[in-house]
């Protein structure tokens, strides 16, 4: 019953995201390109919003929270999106979901895993995912949890940051 839905009917860019996501406790990324899913890891981190993002394809998903403003269970930074890939795959490198086929049931698997990590994350119950990736080979029937350690040179959340907001996103646009 404290649940509110909230539809916005409009495209998300770096025009409108920082203003979108700042208006939510956490951010759940179900994307289907890497524009919106930098663009979202952006704004998060410059609205100091958890993101719990996922991707899938054919057999095979990634799941990740990430809250690079704050610290880990020893005090080190937290990774962001651009920490792991720092930069999109050159188009063409990484086939679509419509040109590499996706699990249908996979989506449903990965979207429970999703939904748990993200009230986990509005509760601050158990264990985070933060600063840690998620695999899943739905083929073998394997998951796999790795440490994912901050870059020291990352452009958007280390000492060293170049992007200071989404400016950089409209250039590319």
């Amino acid at each position: 019953p404290d649940v509110t839905v909230r539809p916005h009917d409009a495209r998300l860019g770096p025009e409108n995201a920082l203003d979108l996501v700042a208006g939510y406790d956490v951010v759940i990324d179900g994307s289907d390109n890497f524009g919106t899913r930098y663009v979202l890891n952006d704004a998060c981190y410059l609205a100091r919003r958890p993101l719990v993002t996922a991707s899938i394809l054919r057999f095979e998903a990634q799941i990740a929270t990430f809250r690079a403003y704050d610290r880990g269970e020893n005090g080190a930074p937290l990774p962001c999106y651009r920490c792991i890939f720092p930069e999109a795959p050159p188009p063409g490198t990484v086939p679509s979901c419509a040109e590499g086929g996706v699990l249908g049931a996979l989506a449903g698997t990965v979207g429970a895993f999703q939904a748990t990590e993200a009230i986990k994350e509005i509760l601050g119950i158990g264990q985070s995912l933060a600063g840690y990736y998620v695999l899943y080979d739905a083929l073998a029937a394997e998951w796999r949890k790795i440490r994912a350690p901050a870059d020291p040179d990352c452009v958007l959340c280390s000492d060293r940051a170049t992007f200071r907001d989404l400016s950089h996103h409209l250039a590319l646009s």
